[in-house]
């Protein structure tokens, strides 16, 4: 029983302790003048449903939990905001070209169908990004509709 006791007090040192060690979140920046949701190409809908699955990690404007300034959660959080972001930008979506577009959209495409996307430790802590069948087949349909129609513009 002593020991459990200090392994509890050891394990909760620790939690303190890791709590300074430095870790900075990536920026929020809810003015995105480039931002897919600011074009044409997106209804409310298929918009509504990017902001649930995606925009916190693939977008300027992430809505932080307040989780994520917790370590050691904080440090996932900004790995895989980060990654998101680098992968994907909704938030520069005007600032890509077209191939950068139509790749993005077919990557969309495919990882919402083999529901690689969302993450699947994102649903758990975010269960309105759990996409129904329904709707990953409405942003399936989005992303390919919108490919023709930026292909035909050029």
């Amino acid at each position: 029983m002593k020991i459990l006791r200090y392994l509890l007090l050891g394990l909760a040192l620790v939690l303190i302790i890791i709590q300074f060690v430095p870790n900075e979140l990536p920026a929020v920046e809810m003015n995105n003048p480039s931002d897919l949701l600011a074009t044409d190409q997106v209804d409310g809908e298929v918009a509504n449903l990017l902001k649930a699955a995606c925009y916190d990690c693939h977008s300027n404007s992430t809505k932080y939990p307040w989780y994520s300034h917790v370590a050691p959660v904080s440090w996932l959080v900004a790995k895989d905001t980060r990654e998101g972001r680098e992968e994907v930008n909704f938030s520069n979506w005007s600032d890509y070209d077209m191939m950068d577009q139509l790749k993005i959209l077919d990557d969309v495409y495919s990882e919402v169908e083999e529901e690689h996307m969302p993450l699947p430790i994102y649903i758990t802590m975010h269960s309105e990004a759990d996409l129904t069948p329904e709707q990953r087949q409405k942003i399936m349909a989005w992303a390919e509709s919108t490919m023709d129609i930026i292909a035909e513009e050029e």
